[in-house]
């Protein structure tokens, strides 16, 4: 026999009907029935007050129930219901010990806590213990007959009952043979469950339905008391192993999982006590619930609490943690298995619903953290692909192949970090994410492609205004005859160049035909507006470059000398070359002539217009004359030049109108029928020839020095006078040094330097005066050789200084009619 001081006993429900909670808690606790899982059974026991049941008790299983003194008479001696745990049975086995039936202490007609009591048992029990005295059986006012009425009209009361095994033990067993005494028991038995009132479902439901009945015959204890112990450690035999099949409870349904008996119980007795019928199949769903609930919550709060978790949260948010997805499978694993471990024996759609929301709140934990790592994954994704598709640039690989390859990498790398990741219980689609990273990528590889393709614009437009802008501005400078056919040739090779680079360039970029020929005919007409802008910055400044040409042309000759006026110049001649010239750069910059060759007659109209003469009535110019510059329009080149009223204007607009105003000498905001260029050519001329005729002349009278300079020479040079009397050979030094020097001063133009300010002229004569002094000793040479040959000892001729008058005398006759008025005929004839 088990050691009765080592039993553990609590009082379950005492006499007042009052459920002991911390008292079953405690004795939960202390017994580890929670780790039972469905592995224990409940036995109970049920009889007559003073009936030996806590004695049999004790003796079967063990435990230390109170028991009877009967020296000190019959009496109540269980108050309530007690429950204790067997010692030596496995699996474990409680016991609970009912207050006996039929008490005088509670009187004849207070049943209720006997039936509350039964009902009770029969709902938490798998064997109820029915204790009997032998000499009973057969009676029809037998102590047991209520008994067996009560149990059976309370089992009617659970709408699903337990199939719960009773075992009858008779006590105080006669000589009569249990193979006698069993039968008429059954017979009792079945006439008491045919005569209790049962629900319509039950009307014809057989006993064995509902109960497995056991018969068992206990010798008396107080008389054959070594008997009564060997046929109850006989007994105590079929308790082992009493829920595996074919055991005492083999059968049994509906059971409770240990971790929530103290909770059923509970809920039991308080149903009972509000004297409701008992559903136990809804009771075992709302105890699942309940406890389910609870194991729910311990688990969520252990795994928030959980330390491997907390580190794992704040590594993700600073940056990507290596294992992140199975480090979090195996964490909620954990918890998820923790639970099913714990809720494993409750009701089967409870536990799984509760599992589900234990796994929602574990997601919804888990989450933010596993998005972070996604977030995390997708920018260093996208980092990666900048720098890879930068390097695959700048390595020299093509535009769209490099974006294609990049891409594709990155993305196999994202979805392997994203393998890495994922959540084995959630398997949360990161599709969303992955499409996004796509759409990222494009969006970069568009950004990347558009500042490479204007880069590549840029660099070849850049390269043709380099190629374009220095030599057209040098054309148009230098304005002649071929100045736009060389500009087109410039244009077209210049273009086809940078457009044939251009093109190669872009194909590495994958674009669609169209799109390219936009771009490569939007460079064409790039470097067509940068001629058409040169040309039109040129033409601001063509006023200056007319006369910049003009007086080029008529101050220098032909090698570019500075022009020498001796007054034998013919003047026209040299007016009318350089006023040609000047509207041939006029000409040259009054139309854009890129879409046509230079077969115009710009030049030939300007030249009648501005250089023939006028027809002329009175000795006067008529102004009201017809003429091609102030018409409307130009029949000649009637789909190039728009109205010439005073203005000079193409479809490019090339001369704008203040220019054209100020060309023909008129106000910009009218516009005059009879304007020309004429006036402005013709004054220009007047005044050069006033001003270069009043020079030369001024040169060529004035040639003694002043009166008083005459004096002073006269006097301060006497001596030095004399003694170039005495030494003839000092004059002859002094007259060639003379002839030396006037000879530089005319050809060095020193006047007409130092007219532009001292500095610039001291720096312009020393870089001329050893080429000028080189060209007058072999000019001197030459004069030498050729009078040697030709005309040996002839004496200058005095008739120099007489031409030399005469010259002085025409240029100022000239210069004189001019100042009157007339224009300047010359000395040879007209042409």
């Amino acid at each position: 026999m088990a050691d009765r001081e080592s039993c553990c006993s609590t009082q379950l429900i005492d006499g007042d009907g009052v459920f002991n909670v911390s008292g079953v808690e405690n004795f939960m606790k202390e017994v580890k029935l929670a780790e039972c899982g469905l592995s224990y059974a409940v036995v109970s026991i049920m009889g007559p007050q003073s009936s030996g049941k806590s004695t049999l008790l004790n003796n079967l299983f063990g435990t230390n129930f109170r028991e009877m003194d009967a020296f000190k008479g019959r009496s109540q001696t269980t108050k309530g219901i007690w429950m204790a745990r067997c010692n030596g049975i496995e699996p474990c086995t409680l016991v609970m010990d009912l207050e006996g039936t039929d008490g005088r202490e509670r009187g004849e007609d207070d049943t209720a806590f006997e039936k509350q009591s039964a009902l009770f048992a029969l709902a938490v029990s798998d064997i109820v213990l029915i204790n009997m005295w032998c000499h009973d059986i057969g009676r029809e006012q037998a102590a047991n007959k209520p008994l067996l009425k009560t149990v059976f009209q309370v089992m009617m009361r659970l709408f699903s009952p337990r199939k719960t095994t009773l075992l009858f033990v008779i006590r105080d067993k006669t000589r009569t043979p249990l193979e006698n005494l069993e039968p008429v028991l059954r017979e009792d038995i079945q006439k008491i469950w045919d005569s209790v009132p049962k629900p319509q479902a039950h009307k014809e439901t057989p006993l064995s339905e509902f109960f497995n009945v056991e018969v068992v015959a206990l010798s008396s204890y107080e008389e054959k008391e070594e008997q009564f112990r060997e046929q109850v450690a006989s007994l105590r035999q079929r308790f082992h192993h009493s829920i595996a099949p074919g055991g005492l409870a083999g059968d049994r349904r509906g059971v409770v999982p240990a971790s929530g008996f103290s909770f059923s119980c509970q809920e039991i007795w308080k149903v009972i006590k509000e004297n409701k019928d008992l559903d136990l199949p809804a009771h075992k769903v709302m105890v699942a619930t309940v406890r389910c609930e609870e194991i729910t919550d311990e688990k969520y709060a252990s795994f928030s609490a959980n330390e491997d978790w907390c580190q794992l949260e704040e590594a993700v948010q600073s940056g990507p943690v290596p294992g992140f997805g199975r480090k979090l499978s195996s964490l909620l694993g954990t918890c998820l298995s923790e639970y099913d471990a714990e809720a494993a024996f409750f009701d089967e759609g409870v536990r799984t619903a509760k599992q589900k929301q234990l796994q929602e709140k574990l997601f919804q934990l888990v989450l933010p953290a596993f998005q972070s790592a996604l977030g995390h994954i997708r920018s260093g994704t996208l980092d990666k692909f900048k720098v890879t598709f930068e390097k695959a640039l700048n390595g020299g690989e093509g535009f769209s192949e490099a974006a294609r390859k990049c891409s594709e990498f990155c993305m196999v790398q994202f979805d392997e970090a994203c393998a890495d990741i994922v959540i084995e219980q959630a398997n949360w689609d990161t599709s969303k994410v992955r499409e996004k990273l796509l759409r990222d990528i494009d969006a970069h590889i568009a950004a990347v492609r558009a500042t490479k393709i204007s880069e590549l614009t840029s660099l070849y437009e850049e390269k043709l205004k380099q190629a374009l802008c220095g030599p057209v501005e040098a054309l148009l400078d230098g304005a002649n005859s071929d100045t736009w056919s060389s500009i087109r040739n410039l244009l077209r090779r210049e273009t086809l160049s940078a457009v044939s680079g251009f093109s190669a360039a872009l194909i590495g970029f994958d674009m669609d035909e169209e799109t390219r020929q936009k771009m490569l005919k939007s460079l064409e007409d790039y470097a067509r507006g940068l001629i058409e802008g040169k040309a039109k910055e040129e033409v601001g400044r063509v006023l200056i470059r007319m006369k910049d040409r003009f007086t080029m042309l008529f101050s220098h000759d032909a090698d570019s000398m500075p022009r020498v006026w001796t007054g034998k110049e013919d003047i026209r001649s040299i007016t009318k070359t350089a006023r040609s010239a000047s509207l041939k750069l006029l000409s040259v910059m009054a139309a854009i002539r890129l879409d046509d060759d230079d077969t115009d007659n710009i030049e030939k109209v300007l030249a009648v217009a501005l250089v023939e003469p006028s027809p002329s009535s009175n000795g006067t110019r008529s102004m009201t004359v017809v003429d091609p510059l102030a018409s409307s329009s130009w029949e000649e080149a009637s789909n190039v030049y728009y109205g010439f009223s005073g203005y000079i204007l193409r479809a490019f607009s090339i001369l704008g109108t203040d220019l054209c105003a100020s060309l023909c000498g008129g106000n910009s905001g009218q516009r005059q029928s009879t304007l020309s260029l004429k006036p402005l050519l013709h004054r220009h001329d007047v005044s050069y020839l006033l001003k270069t005729f009043k020079e030369a002349s001024k040169r060529n009278n004035n040639w003694l020095p002043p009166p008083w300079a005459i004096a002073a020479m006269v006097i301060l040079g006497f001596n030095e006078f004399m003694t170039l009397l005495r030494n003839p050979l000092y004059l002859g030094v002094i007259f060639v040094g003379y002839l030396l020097i006037k000879a530089l001063w005319v050809q060095l133009d020193i006047s007409g330097e130092f007219r532009n300010g001292a500095l610039p002229a001291i720096i312009s004569l020393s870089t001329k005066f050893v080429p000028t002094i080189m060209n007058l000793m072999k000019k001197l040479a030459e004069e030498g050789q050729n009078h040697a040959a030709n005309n040996p000892q002839r004496t200058p001729s005095k008739n120099s200084y007489s031409d030399s008058q005469a010259v002085s005398s025409s240029a100022s006759s000239n210069l004189t009619a001019l100042d009157n008025g007339t224009e300047y005929e010359g000395p040879v004839k007209d042409e």
